[in-house]
């Protein structure tokens, strides 16, 4: 039993080693029969991974929570500085309204000395008030006092700059700013001081009605215990935090490679030798999850396939000794049946031969018996003499008849052996027409030769020249009186064709199949043996016979021999 651990371990138990040759061979015989098998998975590509995709999720994740983290940092700073920036402002109006008494009954001398002594609290970094022409009016700052600053400068840009009428009103955003100063960072927020009735119409320094703001009181808050608390943030929490998230990280990807692709990578080794044929496969994952259960499924699965491939061994070895059996059984009915075939043919050869010599022999022994009886009445005269020579030209017809089945008869039944030669097909067909010539000329048939230049063939010359005669005689008697019989001779795919074409009724379908069968004829005076003889001859050359026939169009036979590819083709072979 091959076992694949989650670590791809693999270990084999003696029934993987103990598979039979017979079953092997039987596996082997079976896969080069089932045809072509789909190509097995390769290795998977290192980006299409399921270890690579969970390093890249775990990777994107860890960097989100970083980012977020980041994000919180930045978001902490501005919550901090807005918080400075609403309680700068909310002490910048409560300054306003402390001094606004003061400054209305005892001067402006008494109210920067209040703004003198806020300024020297913790956290106030710079107090200084501006009249309405951006002329510093007081400062913390001594160097300050006395100087101008323009409309499009701080702190008057948040109402100035870029308009052609100042705003009576400007937001708190819009009055706050972060700038650097001695001590470090600092937030800025400047406050209105507005032309109310009562500073209207006081003694001391009357300002017209009709202007609405009369300066600016700026404070300026110092920054540095948020610098600080965001610092000691940055540098305590947060790295812990951007640790505590690359830990997570790496837990989750060690969890997802213990419970999913360790579980996974042995599946898939499992699967891969299931495809190799390797049944004895057992996947152990330690899981008791989906995976744990999956894994049990498919260990399931190949000892379904063990017990299915083990009943099927036996159902193979069971099948051969029945196939043995039945083959047997084949061989011995077909045994009977070759002998039953040989005494039906020897029975059908029986009664040609007997239906053939009968006849003549009846016609031997009836003129032999007359030429015997008027010899016995005495001598014959001139007369007598011309009835018994015609008598004895009789019988020796007859007798020449029966010759002539039997010398068919034994060409067909006994295979003479083939003295091969280099043989000059062209020549060939020319004595096998020379032979028939007079047959021709007789029925007044119109010969037609078309002999091409033919490499020589490894044959017997007499048995090449016995075939094309049969097969010429057998048109010319075909045809009777009259019609056409071309002879063509040419090499085709290195081997030569000789094609032997009559004009006669053509043979029907139904009897094309079994003109090459023995003792098979259509003719009164015929044996069946001589298409038999022919094809044999062929056969034993190596060759083929085809026929293409159409009643009332004629018939062609095709005989293909192979040619000596040992000779030179460019000119005929030499006959025997």
């Amino acid at each position: 039993m091959l076992r694949i651990e989650e670590a791809a371990g693999v270990r084999r138990s003696p029934r993987g080693m103990t598979k039979t040759a017979a079953g092997s061979d039987r596996g082997a015989e079976a896969e080069r029969s089932a045809g072509p098998r789909a190509p097995r998975p390769g290795p998977v590509p290192f980006l299409h991974r399921l270890s690579t995709k969970l390093l890249g999720v775990t990777a994107i994740l860890a960097l989100a929570a970083l980012v977020a983290l980041w994000a919180a940092d930045r978001r902490l700073g501005r919550a901090l500085v807005g918080e400075v920036e609403r309680s700068s402002a909310l002490l910048g109006e409560a300054l306003r309204t402390t001094t606004r008494d003061a400054m209305l009954a005892d001067g402006p001398e008494h109210a920067y000395d209040v703004l003198a002594r806020i300024a020297a609290l913790e956290g106030i970094d710079r107090v200084r008030v501006l009249d309405a022409r951006g002329r510093v009016a007081f400062s913390t700052v001594a160097a300050e006092r006395g100087t101008v600053v323009a409309k499009d400068e701080a702190p008057c840009a948040g109402c100035h700059a870029g308009r052609a009428e100042p705003v009576s009103r400007a937001p708190a955003d819009a009055r706050g700013r972060t700038e650097v100063g001695p001590r470090g960072r600092r937030y800025a927020m400047v406050t209105p001081l507005y032309n109310d009735r009562a500073c209207a119409t006081a003694a001391c320094h009357v300002h017209p009605p009709g202007r609405q703001v009369l300066g600016l009181l700026e404070i300026g808050v110092s920054l540095e215990r948020v610098d600080s608390g965001v610092s000691a943030f940055r540098v305590g929490a947060a790295p812990l935090l951007a640790a505590g998230i690359v830990l997570i990280a790496v837990l989750l990807y060690l969890l997802g490679r213990a419970e999913v692709l360790g579980p996974v990578a042995a599946l898939l080794e499992g699967m891969r030798r299931v495809s190799r044929d390797e049944l004895d496969v057992e996947v152990r994952v330690r899981s008791r999850g989906e995976m744990g259960a999956l894994a049990g499924s498919f260990n399931e699965m190949t000892s379904s396939l063990r017990a299915l491939e083990d009943a099927l061994n036996g159902v193979l070895a069971n099948l051969e000794h029945e196939v043995e059996a039945r083959t047997a059984e084949l061989r011995s009915a077909q045994d009977q049946l070759v002998r039953t075939e040989k005494l039906s043919a020897l029975g059908k050869l029986s009664a040609s031969v007997a239906h053939e010599i009968n006849n003549p022999l009846a016609g031997i022994l009836t003129f032999a018996k007359l030429v015997s009886r008027t010899l016995a009445e005495g001598p014959p005269d001139d007369a007598r003499r011309a009835v018994l020579q015609k008598n004895l030209a009789l019988v020796e017809r007859e007798a020449q008849r029966c010759s002539a089945i039997v010398r068919n008869l034994l060409d067909f039944a006994r295979e003479r052996p083939i003295q091969r030669k280099r043989v000059d097909v062209n020549a060939a067909i020319d004595e096998a027409l020379s032979l028939i010539a007079n047959q021709v000329a007789i029925q007044e048939i119109a010969l037609v030769r078309e002999l091409a230049p033919l490499p020589p063939v490894l044959a017997d010359f007499g048995q090449l020249r016995q075939a094309f005669v049969n097969v010429a005689m057998n048109a010319c008697e075909a045809m009777g009186k009259g019609g056409r019989l071309a002879i063509t001779s040419r090499t085709r795919d290195g081997a030569v064709e000789i094609a032997i074409a009559d004009t006669g009724p053509g043979i029907p379908p139904e009897r094309l199949g079994h003109i090459f069968d023995p003792f098979f004829t259509t003719k009164e005076k015929g044996t069946g043996l001589g298409l038999s003889v022919v094809y044999g001859i062929v056969q034993r050359h190596g060759g083929t016979v085809t026929v293409d026939s159409a009643v009332g169009a004629g018939t062609t036979f095709v005989l293909r021999l192979p040619a000596d590819q040992d000779a030179d083709t460019t000119g005929p072979g030499q006959a025997a």
